[in-house]
Formats: structure tokens, C-alpha cells, sequence
């Protein structure tokens, strides 16, 4: 397998990386905006050679800033934000701090060693591959090319007959998800690598023209956010913080799901504050149609599937329907790249980057806090939001977010990588936190889950609302 030579660089100093995303968002003065973001600590706080903890505050930091203006254009204070690098951290390991009743998230699901078997696996030509078996046609898939028992053992067993590339190709080809892992250097020469590099951890651009949508004033009790309507139609981690943190700022969000391709209700509890559920198969004409009268009011569709212009619904037929709509997209590879039409996961971006080979030593390896794109891309995601609605208020205009799981981990692998002998000692994060948890009743039970991770100098931060069952709404406003 081809290895990455791990050299450290110079890490780009925290207020830089704040000033560069406020820059990529399209803030008139990122510099004198960044003077309003103060992080508290920074890396290394966990044996990892990437600074996680430096690039989860500025996003958290550059997300509470951005929301706060959206509050100012309204009639709110000015406010600064404090962000706590552990506090950060804990972001980043939300899924593995989060308990429901007590019990923690993974032992909830319907089927755990679905999740348990995710994981790296060697093949013939001395190569790794990442394999997921998350949901149940993933595993299908899996099982479709590989022909074993689906445990880590017989997967591992018949892995080892594959070349990496073609087993990475034929799992992809059934429908399912892997990836080979690569160096930076493979990753930067292949061309779906290409596409990811040139672009910016944030895309954010004006496609359309679009009414100005004045955001009226508000209360000084009213959330900064209050009277947004989004349209969620996102799974799993990334889309679904992204809309959870805007429905905690005051979005009316209505998050929309196939019923026969459900998340597990831990995922929903976790990631649901304040949303209102509903049904929705596009590919019924009835649905279909509720989903365009919704649309008609919506400000934000949010989403992370690949093929919706098969069913009426790309961003572009969405804008043409809504002119002056925001989309957020999530993607693992690009929505318009070589692998636009293939899926991934966080585990997976690692794989492809060259991030698991520098956080390996004799194997590849995920960061010490296992994720780190799905994160990242929620806040990043979420304060382009806010920043597009604050633009659309003064210029009119259709928006398009796009946001990379792959991008993700480029932008944070040019941060600059640390020394190996600074981190290997650090102690890896487990099961405790290392910042505040809070607990809320939910309709699910009591929810254990990392505190909200910044702070305004003048207000307090809201807390996440209630969490509802799938279905629990009907697909229309309130």
C-alpha cells in the first residue's frame, strides 16, 4: 500500500482559521468579524496529529457569530462568542456521549452489530478498505458481493480474497458503501479528489434571481432565527445537527422521511431537537404534492440525498418553483463530481483522503473522537444558513450551500499537522466528557447529550426543543 510520509507543517494560528471561514462565507471583514470569536484552549487536547479541536471551534465559533448577526439585522444587541476548545471536542464525540434512559445510543438500535462492524479491513493486494454495514441495505449489499457471515471475522475473511479496488467498485455497484484507503497524494491525483480540492470548504453562491426577503424585526425574547421556515429532508448525522442547530435558534424546521427508510430512533432523538416529523416518499404523487405546497413557503430545503431530480425535487427545479430559496447540500464526494452519484459516510471521507493513513501507524486509523466530518459539516453548513439569509434579506437572490464530507477532512488536514511525539501521549477520550452534558426530557425518555458549546457575552444560549416521533406531524406548516 502506497504510504503517506508524515511531515509536520506550521498550524495556520486559530484567529486565522475564524477570519479565513468568515472570508469563505463571504463576510466584508473577516478579520475585524473574528475579533468577535474568542476560543478558549486549543490543540492537542487528544493524540491526534490533526488539529480536531482547533477546526471544531472556529466552525462552532463562526456559526454562533453568524447566527448572532441574523439577530443584530433584527433588532437584537451585538453579542461576542466564547467557544471552549473540550467543549468542542465533546462535539465531535456527540454520538458516544449521548445516552437515552441512561443506555447509550449504539445499544438502542434494532441491530447494534450493524454498526460494530464497520471498520477497516485488509485485502490480497496488502491494501485497506473501509466497509459499512450501518443499515440494512448497506449490509445487503455487503453481504450481495462478499457471500459471508456478516460479523467482523467473516467479513475479514472474505475481504482478504478481494483486490481493494475491486471490492471498493463492486460494493459501490450493488448499492452499498466502501472505500479504499488512500494517501494524500493518491487522494490528490485521483480525479473525484481533484474535484473536492479545488473547492472550498464552503460553497456558498447567489444561482438565481429571487425576491428580497426582508427578515422582519424581533423581540429581545424571540429567537435570532424565529419565523424561518426549512424544509429537512437529511438522514443520519450531518444534515440533521445542521437543521437541529437552526430549530434551536428559532427555524420552524419540518423534517421529512421515507417510512421505509427510517433512521433509528436514537438518531432521531439525538438529532430531532425542536423539529417537527413527517412523512414523505417523493416518489408518491400525493406526497409529492404536499411537498411542493410546503415548498412554497419553505426558506431553506435542506437535504442529503443523491437523485432527487429523479423525482421532481434537484435544487434547481426546487429554485425554479421557489425563486428566492436557500438549498443546503450535503455530499459525500461533490454533487456534480466523479463520484457525484456515489455514497459515503464520515468513515469513509477519512478513508479516501489520506486522514486515516496520518492518524495510523502500522494500520489505518479514524481520529481519536471517531468523527469528525459529519460535525464539522453540521456547523459549517448551519452558519452559511444564517449567512445566506442575512444576504438575501439585503440583495434578493436563490442560494445554493454545498458542503463535502471529503472537503471537510481537506480543509482540515491544511490547517497544518502536529508532531506525532506532541499527541501520542495524550490520553484518548472516552465514554467521560470533557466539558458540561445537560439532560432533558424527551418524549423518548430523559436524553444525556453534550451542553450547547458556546456562549454570547450578552444573552443566554436557547436550548434544543422538544424531540417528536417520525410521523408525529402532518407535511405542512403550523
Amino acid at each position: 500500500m502506497t504510504s503517506n510520509p508524515l511531515t509536520t507543517t506550521r498550524p495556520t494560528p486559530t484567529g486565522e482559521v475564524v477570519s479565513q471561514l468568515l472570508h469563505t462565507l463571504g463576510e466584508p471583514d473577516p478579520v475585524r468579524a473574528s475579533e468577535d470569536i474568542t476560543v478558549v484552549g486549543a490543540d492537542p487536547l487528544v493524540p491526534s496529529v490533526h488539529r480536531l479541536a482547533d477546526a471544531m471551534s472556529a466552525a462552532i465559533g463562526v456559526f454562533g457569530r453568524q447566527t448572532a448577526g441574523v439577530g443584530e439585522h433584527r433588532g437584537h444587541p451585538h453579542q461576542r462568542v466564547e467557544v471552549r476548545a473540550e467543549a468542542a471536542i465533546d462535539q465531535l464525540m456527540a454520538t458516544f456521549h449521548t445516552t437515552l434512559s441512561g443506555r447509550p445510543l449504539g445499544a438502542l438500535l434494532d441491530d447494534p452489530t450493524l454498526l460494530g462492524n464497520n471498520d477497516f479491513y485488509r485485502t490480497r493486494d496488502s491494501r485497506w478498505i473501509f466497509i459499512i454495514t450501518t443499515y440494512p441495505h448497506l449490509r445487503d449489499a455487503v453481504h450481495s458481493v462478499l457471500r459471508c457471515g456478516l460479523d467482523k471475522v467473516g467479513i475479514a475473511h472474505a475481504a482478504a480474497d478481494w483486490d481493494a479496488f475491486t471490492l471498493e467498485e463492486a460494493i459501490c455497484a450493488r448499492g452499498g458503501v466502501a472505500c479504499v484507503v488512500r494517501s494524500r497524494d493518491e487522494w490528490l491525483a485521483h480525479p473525484a479528489g481533484r474535484h473536492v480540492a479545488r473547492r472550498p470548504v464552503v460553497e456558498i453562491e447567489r444561482v438565481g434571481d429571487g425576491p428580497l426577503r426582508p427578515l422582519k424585526p424581533i423581540g429581545a425574547a424571540d429567537e435570532a432565527l424565529a419565523g424561518v421556515r426549512v424544509l429537512d429532508l437529511t438522514h443520519v448525522i450531518a444534515g440533521p445537527v445542521a437543521t437541529r442547530l437552526l430549530a434551536q435558534f428559532g427555524a420552524d424546521v419540518l423534517h421529512l422521511s421515507r417510512p421505509d427508510r427510517p433512521d433509528p430512533i436514537p438518531m432521531i432523538a439525538m438529532t430531532g431537537g425542536g423539529k417537527r416529523n413527517a412523512y414523505c416518499d417523493l416518489r408518491d404523487a400525493d406526497d409529492r404534492a404536499a411537498f411542493y405546497d410546503a415548498l412554497q413557503d419553505a426558506d431553506v430545503f435542506a437535504h442529503a440525498y443523491r437523485g432527487l431530480a429523479r423525482h421532481g425535487a434537484s435544487p434547481e427545479e426546487l429554485i425554479r418553483r421557489r425563486p428566492g430559496l436557500i438549498t443546503l447540500e450535503y455530499h459525500a464526494w461533490g454533487a456534480d463530481g466523479p463520484w457525484g452519484e456515489r455514497g459515503g459516510f464520515d468513515q469513509l471521507a477519512c478513508s479516501a483522503t489520506g486522514f486515516a493513513l496520518e492518524e495510523g501507524t502500522d494500520r489505518p486509523s479514524l481520529p481519536p473522537t471517531y468523527l469528525l466530518n459529519d460535525y464539522l459539516a453540521a456547523y459549517l453548513g448551519a452558519a452559511a444558513v444564517a449567512t445566506a439569509l442575512r444576504r438575501r434579506a439585503t440583495e434578493g437572490g436563490s442560494w445554493r450551500i454545498r458542503v463535502t464530507l471529503a472537503g471537510v477532512c481537506h480543509w482540515v488536514q491544511e490547517l497544518g499537522l502536529l508532531a506525532p511525539e506532541d499527541v501520542r501521549d495524550l490520553p484518548r477520550p472516552g465514554r467521560a466528557a470533557l466539558a458540561e452534558l445537560s439532560t432533558t426530557a424527551t418524549d423518548f425518555g430523559p436524553l444525556t447529550e453534550p451542553a450547547t458549546p458556546f456562549a454570547y457575552s450578552g444573552r443566554p444560549v436557547p436550548q434544543p426543543g422538544r424531540r417528536s416521533p417520525l410521523g408525529s406531524a402532518a407535511l405542512q406548516w403550523r
